[in-house]
C-alpha cells in the first residue's frame, strides 16, 4: 500500500523532522516543500494497517501540527520512467 503525506510542522523543526523520520524504513522519499505544507512524505507498507500506524506515529509527534494522507488508488497511474 502507498500513500502520500503532507505534514505541518513547528516552524524551524523541518530539517531535524526530515532527518528523524528518514530513519523509518516505510518512508521512500521525503522532502522539503514550500507553501501550504513544510514536508512531503511518499510512504510503502505491506497494508493499509501500516499505513494508518505511520500516520498515527507523525500525529503523536511534538514537532507535528497536522497531516493530510492521500491513499494511492491502484490501476490509476503509476511511475513513468522517460528514457
Amino acid at each position: 500500500m502507498q500513500a502520500y503525506i503532507l505534514i505541518n510542522c513547528k516552524t524551524g523543526c523541518e530539517s531535524s523532522l526530515i532527518s528523524e523520520l528518514k530513519e523509518l524504513s516505510e518512508i521512500t522519499e521525503i522532502n522539503g516543500v514550500w507553501g501550504k505544507y513544510d514536508v512531503f512524505l511518499k510512504i510503502s507498507t505491506s497494508d493499509p494497517v501500516g499505513v494508518e500506524q505511520i500516520v498515527k506515529r507523525l500525529r503523536n509527534h511534538p514537532d507535528v501540527m497536522d497531516t493530510y494522507t492521500m491513499h494511492v488508488l491502484y490501476g490509476q497511474g503509476g511511475t513513468i520512467d522517460h528514457e
